[in-house]
């Protein structure tokens, strides 16, 4: 969706874009601003001795954004993958084979099953990101399917918003479901 945007004369545009767990006790969290080193400067001190880190993204207006899809697209991407090889397995007998062999894996993602329900109880936040995600991709000239995907398999977790006490075999066969429309 293009929007057109009027600024006054002389108004400092960035773009932001928040990585790592929400900030708090030893946690901090990356922000990215992208724009005029002026702008950057200007907003940077707002952020001193807090646990937002500011960081300046190398390149203009949208680079901070387009580092936040292109890092998300994975992220977010391979714990609903991990989500979907667990369901086959599971399907066909083989959890624990899979886990032995994504335990050798550089990776932990995928031996990590029991991150799934929270995987799942986040769907709903992720699945719209990832629809832009799939618009940015299409924008470069890349494959969306992958994107489009993970929202596919997110919907079928719609149900398990914000229910982090659910159990790996529930969140599983979730995605055995089809989604209400």
């Amino acid at each position: 969706m293009t929007t057109l945007t009027l600024l006054n004369p002389g108004a400092m545009v960035l773009d932001g874009a928040v990585f790592g767990p929400p900030p708090g006790g030893r946690r901090a969290a990356r922000f990215y601003l992208a724009g005029e080193a002026q702008a950057v400067d200007t907003v940077q001190p707002v952020f001193k001795d807090t646990a937002l880190h500011v960081r300046r993204a190398s390149g203009g207006i949208g680079s901070a954004s387009a580092l936040k899809m292109a890092f998300a697209s994975y992220q977010k991407a391979a714990r609903t993958l991990a989500g979907v090889a667990h369901a086959l397995a599971h399907a066909h007998g083989v959890g624990d084979e899979l886990t032995a062999e994504a335990q050798v894996m550089a990776s932990n993602i995928l031996s990590a099953p029991g991150y799934l329900p929270s995987v799942a109880a986040r769907a709903w936040r992720w699945a719209p990101e990832m629809e832009d995600i799939a618009e940015t991709l299409r924008a470069a000239g890349l494959p969306a399917d992958m994107a489009d995907a993970a929202v596919a398999v997110m919907a079928r977790w719609e149900g398990d918003k914000d229910h982090y006490d659910l159990s790996v075999a529930e969140v599983l066969a979730h995605l055995r479901e089809q989604p209400a429309r």
